[in-house]
């Protein structure tokens, strides 16, 4: 006897009330019963993985046919109360089978035939033709930061690698924040909200446009640590996002429409091809479409 029938038969003494272990009509051996349908051992497979303890999978296989019993009850409730007409799914069903059909064609044509590639030429004349679309709606910096622990002696050092008005040692500082820094932040290509900023570094900024103009470099003490920050460049909200922020979005609108167009194209060449063999034909003078125009 396998183990899968031994843990069936575990559960089904533990589960079954009022309810027989036996066998109907079928060379399957029926797990549970209720309202006249029937859970198989089959339906059991997978259900619980390979190298499950014997307790753990009886856990498993116990809530597998408990939660089978409760769908079951829910439905015969179902079907106890509702009215033929609100019972009778084929329409819905035919609709629903038709959907997953369509998807799955159209997602093997998107995988055969959808070009992915998309160049920076393309990225670029879509950011300019669409420049409106990419308004900020937040004010946007690009920053290095460092924190150290206050009466740190590398603070001096530090000031100096980062403080400088034409020239960021990145290299330096990054080997000096390896061994001294609580924290630190080099990457001054990515842009980041200054909201998100200020959540680490606890900057008092009232007025964007002013501090950032006014302020390269900003270095303060405060709750036993000293926070350098560096600022590389800034955007105001409302201004127009650079095109290396938004070149992701863009690519995925480029693909998107892509795709769009691609499924037009098979549609109406689908269409085309059925009305030139005839293989469809619309019959006006139906009693539907006359009583539809009156």
């Amino acid at each position: 006897m396998s183990r899968l029938s031994v843990l069936i038969g575990v559960v089904s003494l533990l589960l079954l009330t009022g309810c027989d272990y036996f066998q109907k009509n079928s060379k399957e051996v029926v797990v549970a019963e209720c309202y006249g349908k029937y859970l198989y051992e089959s339906d059991l497979k997978g259900i619980v993985p390979e190298g499950a303890s014997i307790m753990d999978s009886i856990q498993r296989a116990s809530s597998f046919i408990d939660s089978w019993i409760k769908k079951q009850v829910l439905v015969h409730q179902a079907e106890t109360n509702l009215s033929k007409e609100e019972l009778d799914l084929t329409k819905q069903l035919e609709e629903y089978r038709n959907s997953l059909v369509v998807y799955a064609y159209e997602s093997h044509i998107i995988n055969q035939k959808l070009d992915t590639i998309v160049s920076e030429d393309e990225i670029s004349e879509y950011y300019e033709q669409n420049k409106e679309d990419f308004q900020l709606r937040n004010t946007m910096v690009r920053v290095a930061y460092v924190i150290l622990e206050e009466g740190s002696d590398q603070k001096e050092l530090f000031q100096t690698l980062m403080g400088d008005p034409d020239t960021l040692m990145l290299q330096n500082i990054d080997i000096q924040a390896t061994y001294y820094a609580v924290k630190s932040y080099l990457d001054v290509d990515h842009w980041m909200r200054l909201d998100d900023l200020t959540n680490i570094v606890p900057i008092e900024i009232f007025n964007a446009e002013s501090f950032l103009k006014k302020n390269k470099f900003v270095c303060f003490d405060m709750n036993e640590y000293t926070y350098m920050v560096r600022f590389v460049a800034y955007l105001l909200e409302e201004s127009t996002s650079p095109v290396e922020m938004v070149s992701d979005n863009i690519k995925s609108v480029i693909l998107a429409q892509r795709k769009q167009a691609l499924l037009d194209k098979m549609k109406t060449a689908l269409y085309e091809k059925a009305k030139k063999e005839r293989a469809f034909e619309v019959y006006v003078g139906s009693p539907t479409l006359y009583n539809a125009d009156q």
